[in-house]
């Protein structure tokens, strides 16, 4: 075949990927089709290849004309010292392609190997993080035929091309047309992933785009290793490599057959000599299939066997549905029928698991820490309505032009974890379409009717732990309700507080409060004081008045007693009965007097008082030492 048929073809692989390549995209758009856009990237990788392989068949064309150029020249002139220069002179051509082989073509691996690289990542990113809404369902019939007649038109002009390129001259075929053949297999396989829509697998087309996105990653992984061993490859004089942007990788995908050819060629050309020569890698070709199939049935056999570790339990699946007895399997050793017929499924049921309602904390161990109200702790703040007792019980003051009416409920920040525990794992894969989201949805409904119905005041103080023993019941009525299979064990309060902008404020207002409390509290006290300290002295005075009342009745008595019985003593002894007297008043009317006691010895029992003021301290000094004096 000549060279222009060659370089015709090569166009041809070139703008196929591209046009097609463009039409699988616009398909992909269209449905809505991750896999289809995914796979467009490797017809856009085909196509840059396609063109460089073209490009190097251009300068292998002009090579081999200015080969034929010398080779006329050599015969019809005589040698002279012109030709007696270096060869390489005259091949301006030879060295032109040399060059784009050694220095454009390693420069284009290497930029082509960061694209996929970084293609990879974003891809594998976005799939992660994008919330996939499914494919078209009003589109996939089109997408569908769309799809099948561009996958048929690229594996007719693949098998061409792949059957053209297998001749040693047409070499630089064979990258394009390993491209072309692969296109018309990932249609296929987008073909397949849109029909998981009809089937009751509506995730089938973000699998195949994440599949796609693997291979894509293995394609950057096999131009980066074949770069490296570019590096070591032993060069051979007059033997012709081959390109390095013609990947086995693609080959094998697009010719699965010629997989120990492929072999057999990537050993040749590393080691520099005909490994596929020798006998092992004859017996190896000849025993392969034995041994692939040893390896599958051992893969096989190796599936009937199932360990659940402690504190696990597992359901079985046979051809994608729950066995007809439903068995839900243990801890310890079972057996079942090989994958992919039947398919388990682990949970750990005895491990207690936790959602959480409202606000995320920003570190995993926040709830081990002290939580304050004026500073942030929590990614993103979630706010919820409370009631509030006080104001709605305030009674409403007079309206004025500026008056604003307050709203008889507050703001909370609330970040509740609820912790669960699963119960019956039929329930909990089979109930819903996801139980952790039935789960969450439930718990946060339960929340918000919860905390409408109570005190803001109350939930924060005196009845938080109540709250949370009424709010756990509510949730777990609420998931038996619905069968979700699972235990509520604990919901926990202690992170609700009024959010962060407002919690000074809030603060001012619980101080005055509390100030407002703790003077009622003291005015009740000075009351309590007051009141005790009244009734005592009152309860003193009456007392004391009943004291002197029967005092003055008890002496009044005994005076009425007295003179009765005195009146007989009268009159039996007048005289005696006056000087009695007289000696009994006299004591008690001179108690407070000075009294001076005079003793004489000429006289005998002969009494005389004398009641003057007229005797002074001189005179009885006098008298005491005149009688002293006398002895």
């Amino acid at each position: 075949m000549d060279r222009q048929t060659i370089q015709r073809n090569g166009l041809v692989n070139f703008l196929t990927l591209l046009l097609l390549g463009g039409a699988v995209f616009a398909a992909g758009r269209y449905a809505n089709a991750l896999t289809g856009q995914v796979a467009a990237i490797f017809f856009g990788i085909g196509a840059l290849i396609a063109f460089v392989s073209w490009f190097q068949m251009r300068l292998e064309a002009r090579e081999a004309a200015e080969q034929l150029e010398l080779e006329e020249l050599a015969r019809t002139r005589s040698r002279s010292a012109l030709f007696e220069s270096k060869e390489t002179a005259f091949l301006p051509a030879q060295r032109a392609r040399q060059t784009f082989e050694k220095y454009f073509v390693t420069g284009f691996m290497v930029v082509l190997l960061l694209v996929e690289l970084t293609g990879t990542i974003l891809l594998w990113r976005g799939l992660n993080r994008a919330d996939y809404t499914g494919v078209d369902a009003g589109r996939v019939l089109v997408a569908l035929g769309l799809f099948g007649g561009l996958a048929l038109i690229l594996f007719m002009r693949g098998r061409f091309a792949v059957t053209l390129a297998r001749l040693e001259s047409n070499r630089l075929l064979r990258p394009a047309a390993n491209f072309v053949l692969l296109g018309a297999y990932l249609c296929a396989v987008t073909l397949l992933a849109l029909l998981g829509d009809k089937i009751d697998f509506p995730r089938a087309d973000f699998v195949g785009a994440k599949l796609f996105t693997l291979l894509l990653g293995l394609l950057a992984l096999e131009h980066l290793v074949t770069l490296v061993l570019e590096l070591y490859r032993p060069r051979l004089k007059n033997r012709i490599a081959r390109p390095l942007y013609d990947s086995r990788l693609v080959g094998l995908l697009a010719q699965p057959e010629g997989l120990v050819a492929t072999a057999a060629q990537t050993l040749d050309y590393q080691f520099g000599f005909k490994v596929s020569d020798t006998w092992f890698f004859r017996v190896l070709k000849e025993k392969l299939p034995a041994i692939v199939l040893i390896q599958l049935a051992a893969l096989l056999l190796s599936s009937c066997f199932i360990f659940i570790e402690a504190g696990e339990e597992a359901v079985v699946e046979r051809f994608g549905k729950p066995t007809a007895n439903g068995r839900v399997l243990g801890p310890g050793a079972h057996l079942k029928w090989p994958w992919p017929i039947d398919v388990v499924y682990r949970y750990n049921t005895q491990q207690i698991q936790t959602l959480r309602i409202g606000s995320t904390p920003k570190e995993e161990d926040a709830e081990h820490k002290v939580v304050l109200w004026n500073v942030s702790h929590v990614k993103e703040e979630v706010n919820y309505l409370v009631a509030n007792r006080s104001v709605r019980d305030t009674p409403a003051a007079p309206a004025g032009p500026d008056h604003k009416k307050v709203p008889p409920v507050s703001l909370l920040t609330t970040s509740i974890p609820i912790q669960y525990q699963i119960t019956n794992i039929t329930e909990w894969i089979y109930g819903h379409e996801s139980s952790s989201n039935a789960l969450l949805n439930v718990a946060t409904r339960e929340v918000v009717r919860f905390l409408v119905s109570v005190d803001t005041t109350e939930l924060m103080s005196t009845k938080r732990e109540a709250s949370a023993h009424t709010l756990a019941r509510r949730i777990q009525a609420a998931a038996t309700q619905r069968a979700l299979g699972v235990k509520i064990l604990h919901v926990g309060l202690q992170d609700v507080h009024p959010p962060v902008k407002v919690a000074p404020e809030y603060q001012k207002v619980v101080a005055a409060i509390q100030q407002k409390q703790a003077k009622i509290v003291a005015a009740e006290g000075d009351a309590i004081m007051t009141n005790a300290w009244a009734g005592a002295q009152a309860t003193v005075i009456t007392n004391t008045a009943e004291a002197d009342r029967l005092n003055q009745e008890l002496i009044t008595t005994a005076r009425a007693a007295a003179f009765t019985n005195q009146i007989p003593a009268f009159r039996a002894a007048p005289s005696v009965y006056k000087q009695r007297l007289y000696a009994q008043a006299f004591p008690r009317a001179t108690a407070e007097a000075r009294k001076y006691l005079l003793v004489t010895t000429n006289t005998d029992n002969v009494i005389i008082f004398d009641l003057q003021h007229s005797a002074v301290d001189n005179m009885i000094q006098q008298q005491a030492e005149a009688i002293l004096n006398s002895k």
